[in-house]
């Protein structure tokens, strides 16, 4: 089990973690957590059903990777399209980054609440529920970490960096999510 996720009865999984993954991965989620922003909690007295009607932003944002999180939903020069991406990310940004941002928060919870064993490791046992949260969050992670890195399809020179690039620590996890992404996916499938 260590270092990869294997299936537990009711459609979960598990992995083991030593002391030092267990604190990557919540640092890295606190850090998607802060970069995905706040969320739009109903002031005091506001009807919380307005918030539901409330309208997101209709840019996409400056930061690539925010953009990368929240992609056009139509890539074309047509203003015709440009007006119905600005109107579809209107309605659905909000939405998305909700559920962006509570992936995010079951990773952290779930690593708060594991109990260390006496190497400082631990199991981390997920319901089928929170593997569905940590898949979207580590999807989410290796997109920002990606887009940081400037990773791209044809480019295979980050994987043979130096130990002396700066960039080398991230891409080691940038590949080490991957991993794990892979992992959670193949013990999910039936």
């Amino acid at each position: 089990m260590a270092g990869h996720f294997e299936a537990t009865p009711g459609g979960g999984a598990a992995v083991a973690l030593d002391e030092v993954e267990i604190a990557i991965l919540r640092s890295l989620a606190v850090q998607l957590l802060e970069l995905i922003g706040p969320g739009d909690e109903p002031a005091e007295g506001e009807d919380p059903l307005a918030a539901l009607f409330a309208e997101g932003p209709s840019e996409p944002p400056s930061d690539p990777a925010l953009a990368r999180l929240f992609p056009e939903a139509y890539s074309n020069d047509d203003s015709e399209l440009r007006a119905a991406s600005a109107e579809f990310r209107r309605f659905t940004e909000n939405d998305l980054r909700t559920r962006k941002r509570d992936d995010a928060l079951a990773v952290v919870r779930t690593l708060d609440r594991l109990s260390p064993t006496g190497d400082g490791g631990a199991v981390l046992r997920l319901t089928a529920d929170e593997c569905r949260s940590w898949l979207g969050s580590l999807n989410d992670l290796r997109l920002t970490i990606g887009t940081r890195l400037e990773v791209s399809d044809e480019d295979g020179s980050l994987y043979r960096l130096p130990d002396s690039d700066p960039r080398k620590p991230m891409v080691m996890a940038y590949l080490w999510l991957g991993g794990l992404q892979e992992t959670l996916i193949e013990t999910l499938m039936p």
